[in-house]
């Protein structure tokens, strides 16, 4: 028997024991309208985390679909229900929000943060909006950006596109020191400049390993500039020694660790096995790992069933539990409703411990992105 949402006093969603909401986005707005909505709306038992100097909801989402056809199907026609998904998710208090410079291919490069910009300059209560929300943006470490003058302007790039006067988070997207270790300098001097002229509140890395985190860390150290965030692929499907040593890394740093991929592409949600495989690049890639994943995949499920949960939501509040901020990609409303689901409770010590088990007996793994170092 599912069990009843609980709200808070904009009607807003808290938790839910059941995968999505019985209310709709449209009661949602209706209910907070004629209530007032004070925003940020109260809605977990515990304060925001701290990443730096920002204050971030403990899961965050990505959007990396809002425009890339190629891996995620994007249409210019689903942009109402982004919009939707973005509405929702600041409703219940998400602030946090991952995009990249680099998000979209050909005349849709750019998309995820136009979209972002949009839809927070079209949120009701703007001003409330501008001020709590952080955006984490990438900027992409491409061949031709040779000079920290030359990251500066992609920054302010990314600011034009957003149409926000501050980006929360500027992050070097990925290292060059594997294959062009003078670029790297001047990249690092970039993060340096952006965050001196005011055009971040914070600078973060993505895709860092153990050894490269603890490089910049010191650079940027000497240089008045903290570390705020590192970002890397990291779940139970990427739970290797690198990862656990980046983990170690940050935890010693005082830097905050974001977990993108929570999800695995979307290996770990149960929708999906070796005769249902996803269209396009992903169902090659899921062909390969699925069939090894039966351990883990049974354990999610159990803890799932016994949680009144989804697989999606316990797999989430994983990466929670190892001190990161997940950011799972996002959308669909559903989508939305559903992530939020894994917020509000934890998993036991037992628990955690069971998941890790079960990850470890499973001979397949998640590939690791390219451009992380060592």
């Amino acid at each position: 028997m599912a069990a009843a949402s609980q709200f808070n006093v904009t009607g807003t969603i808290i938790a839910s024991n059941t995968p999505s909401s019985s209310f709709s986005t449209s009661r949602n707005f209706k209910v907070a309208a004629a209530l007032k909505l004070s925003f940020p709306p109260r809605i977990w038992p515990w304060e925001k985390v701290k990443a730096g100097p920002l204050s971030v909801s403990p899961m965050g989402f990505g959007t990396w679909a809002w425009g890339n056809q190629l891996l995620w199907g994007y249409q210019e026609s689903m942009d109402s229900e982004l919009q939707e998904t973005f509405n929702l998710a600041l409703l219940n208090g998400v602030n946090l929000f991952d995009t990249a410079d680099s998000y979209g291919i050909g005349r849709l490069v750019g998309q995820s943060e136009k979209l972002l910009g949009k839809f927070i300059r079209e949120f009701p209560g703007k001003k409330s909006v501008e001020d709590d929300i952080v955006i984490a943006t990438k900027l992409a470490a491409y061949p031709w950006r040779l000079t920290p003058g030359q990251f500066v302007d992609a920054c302010q790039a990314s600011l034009d596109r957003l149409q926000i006067k501050q980006i929360g988070i500027g992050q070097l997207h990925w290292s060059t020191a594997n294959y062009a270790p003078l670029q790297e300098r001047a990249l690092w001097d970039g993060l340096v400049a952006m965050y001196e002229k005011g055009l971040v509140r914070a600078v973060g890395v993505s895709n860092y390993g153990p050894k490269q985190l603890l490089k910049i860390h010191e650079y940027l150290k000497a240089r008045g500039v903290p570390l705020c965030s590192a970002q890397v692929q990291f779940s139970l499907l990427s739970m290797g020694r690198d990862q656990m040593e980046i983990k170690s890394v940050c935890n010693s740093l005082g830097i905050r660790l974001i977990s993108y991929s929570p999800l695995g592409l979307g290996m770990l949600t149960g929708k999906y096995s070796p005769s249902n495989l996803p269209k396009g690049p992903r169902g090659l890639l899921f062909r390969q790992i699925l069939p090894g994943l039966e351990p883990l995949l049974v354990s999610l499920q159990e803890i799932a069933e016994k949680r009144r949960k989804t697989m999606s939501q316990v797999a989430i509040n994983w990466c929670i539990c190892k001190g990161t901020i997940p950011i799972p990609g996002v959308k669909s409303v559903k989508q939305v409703e559903e992530n939020l689901g894994a917020l509000g409770w934890r998993l036991t010590s037992d628990e955690v411990l069971q998941l890790e088990d079960s990850a470890l007996e499973s001979p397949r793994k998640m590939i690791q992105n390219i451009f992380q170092t060592r």
